[in-house]
């Protein structure tokens, strides 16, 4: 068995049964971030993530040295905001050919600079090291009130499914330019709205199959309500724009659940504290595991999936 046979999850929940745990672990492997407590009268839970941006993978050789940074970094504030957190300090590990131009690396660090000084990030260290691509590795740490991460375990049935901005076509440029919804992910948060949250990074018919799993639920997503970008409608190939929405990745939007009875409230509270857009674009159900797609009034089962590791 190789790790294409089974994919990402499976692959990652085979890991998780080999690795400890600890009494001071809130939410461990399978969530956005990790969430720890330090002790029992610590005002703050901590968020612990790291992710890497690879050469190949993750950006192509010809990728903007500044935007590469931008990107390393802000797909783990990205994971930060869906936990509702604020991020605090950074380490960064590169790996590089002895080869690359030393300015290519200076860019890449300007760009993350860039991106931490305006979210208050430090950047505290890491380690070098000589490969056969250039990656670079990045592990953060945030911060939350006690008690207040929005985990993706918390959906129930009749919740609302919400996400921001729009869908698709990210790779025409805004994986690279993309902005973490951290003040987004705070006030939802801080205001209670949310009772399960991440953000959309494989696409949202991959991660909103991670949500339900985590809920115990289904999910109905309505077809027409679906924010499709102007990027996935310009593309000419022969999958339809609701297609590259739902399965492109690399939005690093926050998809979320509210309640149904806070649903009014939530949507002229949005509309008063924010110019981004937010669609309702279904519910979650009591069909645990199912994941269904509504046009036009008929639901079927949803088979499109987005972007994963080794498959």
């Amino acid at each position: 068995m190789n790790a294409c046979n089974i994919g990402e999850d499976a692959l990652i929940r085979r890991l998780a049964k080999l690795v400890p745990g600890r009494a001071d672990v809130v939410a461990g492997i399978g969530d956005d971030c990790a969430v720890v407590r330090t002790g029992r009268r610590d005002s703050f839970d901590w968020l612990l993530k790291s992710d890497p941006v690879i050469e190949g993978v993750h950006f192509t050789p010809t990728a903007p040295a500044e935007a590469i940074g931008h990107k390393a970094l802000g797909r783990v504030l990205s994971d930060i905001a869906a936990m509702g957190g604020e991020p605090m300090w950074v380490l960064i590990d590169l790996v590089a050919p002895a080869s690359v131009p030393v300015k290519r690396i200076e860019g890449m660090y300007r760009g993350l600079a860039k991106l931490a000084r305006r979210h208050g990030v430090a950047i505290v260290g890491g380690d070098t090291a000589r490969g056969k691509t250039l990656e670079l590795h990045i592990f953060a740490v945030g911060r939350i009130p006690r008690g207040r991460a929005v985990l993706r375990s918390g959906g129930k049935p009749g919740d609302s499914l919400y996400v921001t901005g729009s869908l698709g076509g990210s790779g025409q440029g805004r994986h690279l330019r993309f902005e973490p919804r951290l003040v987004e992910g705070q006030w939802l948060a801080a205001g209670k709205w949310a009772t399960a949250m991440m953000d959309v990074s494989d696409g949202l018919a991959t991660d909103l199959r991670r949500l339900i799993a985590a809920s115990g639920t289904g999910a109905v997503i309505e077809a027409a309500r679906v924010p499709v970008s102007p990027a996935a409608k310009r593309l000419l190939d022969r999958r339809a724009p609701l297609v590259h929405a739902l399965s492109d990745g690399e939005d690093f939007e926050l998809l979320f659940a509210v309640p149904r009875r806070k649903k009014t409230a939530f949507e002229a509270a949005w509309s008063r504290q924010f110019r981004l857009a937010c669609t309702r674009i279904g519910e979650l159900t009591e069909k645990s595991g199912r994941l269904e797609l509504e046009t036009r009034g008929i639901r079927r089962v949803l088979n499109v999936r987005g972007y994963e590791h080794f498959t």
